[in-house]
């Protein structure tokens, strides 16, 4: 299984860094190294996610933050890291 974080799933965590860099100095980095790890977990179970919006969803285990990832010929494509603090229609229009 190979993984791929494209463009606006970047920016996504770049910006949850920053806003919890902003909170407490090296927390922004202890989020980027959580993130990345449970984007890492992919490897093993990818696809084993609920689907949401025609997305699975991974939920990140240390921050309340969502990986919505698509499977295609053995590639995981995050599309979005997305803090489920945000209004759901806010959430859904994203995704669309």
């Amino acid at each position: 299984m190979k993984i791929e974080i494209l463009d606006e799933a970047e920016n996504d965590i770049v910006n949850g860094m920053n806003f919890y860099e902003a909170q407490n100095v090296n927390l922004g980095n202890y989020f980027l190294d959580s993130i990345l790890s449970d984007i890492d977990s992919l490897y093993l179970y990818a696809s084993i996610h609920i689907k949401t919006n025609g997305y699975y969803r991974l939920l990140s285990k240390r921050f309340p933050f969502a990986i919505y990832y698509k499977v295609n010929n053995d590639i995981a494509y995050i599309y979005a890291v997305l803090d489920c603090r945000q209004n759901p229609s806010w959430i859904q229009t994203r995704l669309s």
